[in-house]
């Protein structure tokens, strides 16, 4: 499991990593507060992406593409 370089990478690749199989594919978001750092997974058992930042506009960013993930969720 490696981590991304930037957020737009992980944004890409996990978009078209849930499209690819969305029935596989699992969310995972962690917040660590002491050190002021979140950590978001994206994994379907064969391929795991993760990005992790300390940055609150990459908070906002993350929190945009979480309800973009939930709308695709939802709609079928």
């Amino acid at each position: 499991m490696t981590y991304t370089k930037s957020w737009e990478e992980f944004e890409k690749t996990a978009d078209m990593l849930y499209k690819s199989d969305p029935i596989k594919c699992r969310y995972v978001m962690k917040y660590v507060h002491s050190e002021g750092k979140f950590v978001v997974k994206l994994t379907n058992d064969v391929v795991c992406i993760q990005y992790r930042s300390d940055l609150a506009s990459d908070l906002k960013k993350m929190e945009k593409f979480s309800g973009h993930l939930m709308r695709l969720m939802a709609a079928k």
